[in-house]
């Protein structure tokens, strides 16, 4: 390895990326004294929420609870205006924080972070960016996020498209108007499932190419009201004790009965209680054994297939809008605003591509086996390369020079969703193998940040340099978040979950299914343990990665 440069500095900390994770981060790591420097490839803080800002975009966990916890000031301060807040509000209260807190001067924007290498004999990683920067820093903390890698098809004759093209997590901050314009969107998973009934509104026509159908619920959004958010403030405390209390780190009480112990009519009465509320969680917790249970997860399925049916006027559309290939919630169920009756305009068509699958992009709009569908816009909601492509798109190297691509070649190998045994030092926030995308985020991202951030507190104090995960803690880890993950309806789905999305990406179950209380027990653990399962050493690590 060369020398640093002279632009280089030498840091304590690294951290890439400057949402919700960088950003905290960055206010815990920097409160220890520590010399930090985060780098953001965005032109502002935001993380998901800068650049997802496709029409209709919102959060799918209640705005109450989808915020910071660390600050009771921060929390009685901010008013949301939604029981769901869009884009543009989550945008401006993640700014907020940052002016809040100052976080600005520890911040480079439009900076994408290319590589971050581990130099063994100096037991420091070498971070560099785009712009040149050529940073040292004992601690590399990775904030990039579990869905900020975009992917777009690769079709070469999209280059051919006459038109213009969006994918809807690189959206124009410009916006874009669609009045008067024949649209195609393809892909209908949440980004799909929200912007498609907006663009309807505004395009002569929409053309929706759905590959796989979704189970989506309503969310039932409203404004909210001055007294329920005045209630919940007063009691924000015992909110978060609950929230932190339960499996998906969101208030909500634990289901205790089995589906099929119940009558069907008391089971429908209650499937109809949590459609009429809205919302993932009323749906998913009604009944304990939903995703462990074929049977009593068909219960669901049907009852939402059943919903479908009753919406969507014509029978054929209905049925090839009907999810029948894989169970409920096996999927990231989505939350909608009138999606399924979007599909009863006039404007709107339905092109199920099991049947009639795209074969190119053409100059007029989009070829498929049953013709050409011409149009003006293209908008692409494929999704992204979840929970480990925002890590392999840099080019991280530990002991060895070995890259994380080579390491994780098989399927990602973390212990605790934290670390990576052979890359001493760095930390990864909700990683894969941590609750991360079936917990509310915000609330995960804080326990992770505070457990790093009380870790480097413990190695200062104890006259430690290093920290590295053992092959034999995070062998055992992978094993045991694979065995729970078997245990369950999950590995049936071809979900981005599995890593299904992605051509060639291997097929394992990314997060950690066991709850976030039971997750987070483990990690305290560890911590009270002397960080067992990790290896501490005054110098460069001496690992067996």
């Amino acid at each position: 390895m060369s020398a640093p440069t002279d632009r280089s500095r030498r840091l304590d900390v690294v951290v890439v990326g400057a949402g919700f994770g960088g950003l905290y981060a960055l206010h815990r790591l920097r409160g220890l004294g520590l010399s930090v420097q985060v780098y953001e490839a965005g032109s502002g803080v935001g993380g998901t929420w800068f650049w997802n800002r496709y029409p209709g975009a919102r959060c799918d966990v209640e705005s109450l609870e989808y915020s910071y916890s660390f600050s009771p000031e921060l929390e009685q301060e901010w008013d949301w205006s939604e029981r769901y807040a869009p884009q543009p509000e989550i945008l401006r209260y993640i700014n907020h924080v940052a002016d809040r807190f100052d976080l600005g001067r520890n911040i480079q924007f439009d900076t994408r972070v290319t590589a971050a290498v581990f130099d063994e004999t100096l037991g420091r990683w070498r971070v560099t960016t785009d712009q040149g920067d050529d940073v040292s820093a004992r601690f590399c903390v990775m904030a990039t996020g579990c869905l900020s890698a975009a992917t777009t098809p690769d079709l070469q004759s999209l280059r051919s498209f006459r038109g213009d093209w969006y994918h809807t997590g690189q959206w124009p901050h410009e916006g874009v108007d669609f009045s008067g314009q024949r649209v195609g969107v393809v892909g209908t998973g949440s980004s799909g499932i929200q912007s498609i009934p907006v663009i309807a509104q505004q395009a002569s026509h929409l053309v929706v190419f759905q590959r796989t159908p979704n189970f989506s619920l309503p969310a039932r959004n409203e404004p909210l009201a001055p007294d329920t958010q005045a209630e919940v403030k007063a009691g924000y405390r015992s909110l978060r004790d609950a929230a932190r209390n339960s499996f998906s780190a969101i208030a909500v009480s634990a289901p205790t009965e089995l589906a099929l112990q119940v009558e069907p009519a008391e089971r429908r009465r209650r499937y109809e209680a949590a459609w009429a509320r809205g919302g993932l969680m009323s749906m998913t917790t009604t009944f304990r054994d939903l995703i462990l249970d074929k049977a009593a997860n068909d219960t669901a399925a049907e009852f939402i297939r059943s919903k479908i049916r009753e919406i969507v006027v014509d029978p054929d559309v209905a049925r090839v809008l009907t999810p029948t290939d894989h169970p409920f919630a096996t999927k990231r169920p989505c939350l909608d605003t009138g999606y399924f009756e979007t599909f009863n305009r006039d404007n709107v068509t339905l092109v199920d591509l099991r049947q009639t699958p795209i074969t190119e992009i053409v100059p007029t709009g989009i070829l498929t086996t049953d013709g050409v569908h011409e149009l003006d816009t293209i908008v692409f909601a494929t999704g992204f390369d979840a929970m480990t492509g925002p890590l392999l798109r840099v080019d991280i190297r530990g002991r060895g020079d070995r890259p994380l691509s080579d390491k994780w070649s098989a399927g990602p190998r973390t212990y605790l969703g934290i670390a990576t045994a052979g890359f001493p030092n760095l930390f990864i926030v909700t990683g894969p193998g941590s609750p991360s995308v079936l917990s509310n985020m915000v609330i995960a991202i804080e326990q992770h940040v505070d457990w790093i951030a009380d870790c480097l507190s413990f190695l200062a104090a104890n006259g430690f340099d290093a920290i590295e995960a053992t092959v034999e803690a995070e062998d055992a880890w992978v094993d045991h978040v694979n065995q729970l993950a078997n245990a369950t309806l999950f590995p049936r789905a071809n979900s981005w979950y599995m890593g299904a999305n992605v051509p060639g990406k291997p097929r394992v179950f990314l997060p950690y299914v066991g709850g976030f209380p039971q997750y987070c027990s483990t990690c305290d653990d560890v911590a009270a343990d002397g960080y067992r399962g990790f290896r501490l050493a005054p110098g460069p690590a001496a690992g067996d990665g």
